[in-house]
């Protein structure tokens, strides 16, 4: 079992998620008392969020290599990053190490690809919907058509991500103003949905939508659990 690697904080919430997830998965597939090796390093949100905010990329790329780098010095073999909105610098991130860094966009991708559809709708934060670094990475590596919601409805996501979820709020009147945001993706054709930040999943299930949701979180958890055990 190799040592998978997890920068978390970003929130804490879904970090938290990811722990459980690839503890799980190794349970469930080794059995007994097993589970997983891993490390993470955990950020202060309020600082990234900040950089975020002031469009700061060079400093929160600097906290991130920092990080991945104290991942690799204590043994992680692979570097998680688990949040999608930081893979803006995925790039700066992999420069930093040797160690490979497990992207969320493709570990998404792979499967929505495997399900055999090509047109998928995206929900995200502000910087997820609209910016090319996640978007275009589906249409280059994957050959998907993404569909975004409206200016309308990406600032409802994005605001109810920063304002709620990354504080564990949990609202129904956000579950509906989400549930009807997908709708309207499912009518301009996207034939599946990618919840494109880590906690989404927390707000929308499944049996939300009446086409199938792919949770960024637990499919980058899968991956990682794949890599850790020798199977990618």
């Amino acid at each position: 079992m190799r040592t998978i690697g997890l920068i978390g904080g970003m929130s804490w919430e879904s970090s938290l998620e990811y722990y459980r997830l690839v503890n799980e998965m190794i349970k469930n597939r080794l059995g007994g008392l097993h589970s997983a090796k891993c490390i993470m390093v955990s950020v202060d949100f309020a600082e990234i969020e900040e950089y975020q905010r002031l469009a700061q990329w060079d400093r929160a790329g600097e906290v991130m290599a920092g990080a991945a780098k104290s991942l690799e010095d204590g043994g992680a073999e692979c570097v998680v990053l688990c949040t999608n909105t930081m893979h803006k610098l995925a790039d700066v991130i992999q420069k930093a190490v040797r160690i490979p860094l497990l992207h969320i966009a493709d570990a998404t991708a792979k499967v929505v690809v495997q399900a055999g559809l090509r047109r998928i709708g995206l929900l995200g934060t502000r910087f997820t919907m609209e910016e090319d670094f996640y978007k275009q990475r589906l249409v280059d590596r994957f050959g998907l058509q993404v569909v975004i919601p409206n200016k309308a409805e990406r600032d409802v996501v994005h605001r109810v991500i920063y304002d709620e979820l990354v504080l564990g709020d949990i609202r129904p009147v956000s579950r509906q103003a989400y549930c009807q945001i997908i709708k309207n993706l499912v009518k301009n054709g996207a034939e599946g949905i990618i919840l494109g930040c880590t906690e989404i999943g927390l707000l929308v299930k499944p049996e939300d939508s009446a086409v199938p949701l792919y949770d960024t979180t637990v499919l980058h958890a899968e991956a990682a659990v794949e890599f850790s055990l020798g199977d990618s």
